[in-house]
């Protein structure tokens, strides 16, 4: 029989896990918790949540979000307006999809509850478009396209970053559940490195077609990396929240290679991290690649807190900004504040 290291066999075996007691849960914080003594994917979204309890603690940390995916579609619109609102991110990083789609219900137009089997040729047939099992108007889709188009007249013609142009935006908006404009008032930043790829894309499109002969505002994408660039410069530490991956992931990391042509920066990668995704990481993309493989590019701190989930969003995201509202923890932080001067920021707190 082979010789056991008795000691090192003890310490493995330290921790039990402990079965979830429904008869003790009476609020999500009281289900997330008791997620984090279990295991699987139940245990993983406690560690996620127990990571961004550290970065709201941290007095010293800009806290970056990332946002792909049908998160609007799904219903999560106001569980990230609400993060926004108390303050528990400090930088949007999206899809134009996502914005596009927070936009379109500000105006007052819904998404409807569908099906995945329904028949898509009648629905083309009806100027409906559907999202998985998620419906949306098409007509309305198009009249938003336009206002995008149409408002943008006002611009002065010159590069914008996306942030100003959400900025904008927002101030045509009078609704105060909406993402653009709880972060226009809070002061927030949103970026979408990729905005060309969406509907607001498509409305901007139409905007250059009926200015193209004259002189007219354009989104200006490098602006955006050197805007991103110098808060991640001037912030004491960062930490990045990823819903999904795609750009805004990549875009998040890469804001610390650029922070590197900065002048004195000698910080490492975000400190803390955490992400929620369906992907894996066998493919070898970049949505489903661990927070450990972006500890070899240094976009990731060798020293980080870091966690991941493999939930889907809809269902994730709420269990965790909800154990973080019921218990607090971002009431009493106390956030960074951007100063602009065109594209150079000032951060205080």
């Amino acid at each position: 029989m082979k010789s056991i290291d008795r000691k090192k066999k003890k310490m493995y075996l330290s921790t039990p896990v402990e079965s979830i007691n429904l008869e003790n849960v009476r609020t999500v914080a009281d289900l997330v918790d008791a997620f984090s003594r279990a295991s699987i994917q139940a245990r993983a979204l406690g560690r996620c949540v127990d990571v961004f309890r550290r970065m709201l603690e941290d007095p010293d940390v800009t806290i970056l979000i990332g946002l792909s995916g049908a998160l609007i579609a799904g219903g999560l619109r106001k569980v990230i307006r609400d993060m926004i609102k108390h303050r528990m991110v400090d930088v949007v990083v999206s899809t134009g999809a996502i914005m596009y789609q927070d936009i379109y219900q500000a105006r007052g137009f819904r998404h409807y509850v569908g099906d995945p089997a329904m028949d898509d040729i009648e629905l083309q047939d009806l100027a409906i478009d559907r999202i998985y099992d998620t419906l949306v108007d098409e007509e309305k889709f198009g009249e938003t396209d336009l206002w995008i188009g149409k408002i943008t007249e006002r611009l002065e013609p010159r590069g914008y970053s996306t942030r100003e142009f959400f900025e904008f935006i927002a101030s045509h908006l009078d609704d105060e559940q909406s993402i653009v404009k709880t972060a226009a008032d809070a002061g927030v930043p949103i970026y979408s490195p990729a905005i060309s790829d969406s509907s607001i894309g498509i409305g901007l499109t139409h905007y250059y077609e009926t200015n193209h002969d004259r002189k007219r505002m354009y989104i200006d994408p490098i602006r955006d990396n050197y805007e991103i660039m110098n808060i991640v410069m001037k912030s004491r530490e960062t930490g990045a929240i990823y819903i999904g991956g795609g750009v805004p992931k990549n875009w998040i990391n890469d804001s610390v290679v650029m922070a590197r042509y900065g002048a004195n920066f000698e910080r490492e990668g975000h400190k803390y991290a955490f992400q929620i995704t369906m992907d894996v990481p066998y493919w070898g993309g970049l949505s489903g690649s661990t927070l450990k493989e972006a500890q070899s590019w240094g976009k990731i701190s060798k020293h980080s807190t870091k966690a991941m989930c493999y939930i889907e969003a809809t269902v994730a995201l709420p269990l965790i900004v909800g154990a973080v509202m019921q218990n607090g923890w971002a009431k009493k932080r106390r956030p960074p504040s951007f100063e602009w001067n065109v594209d150079m920021v000032k951060i205080s707190r």
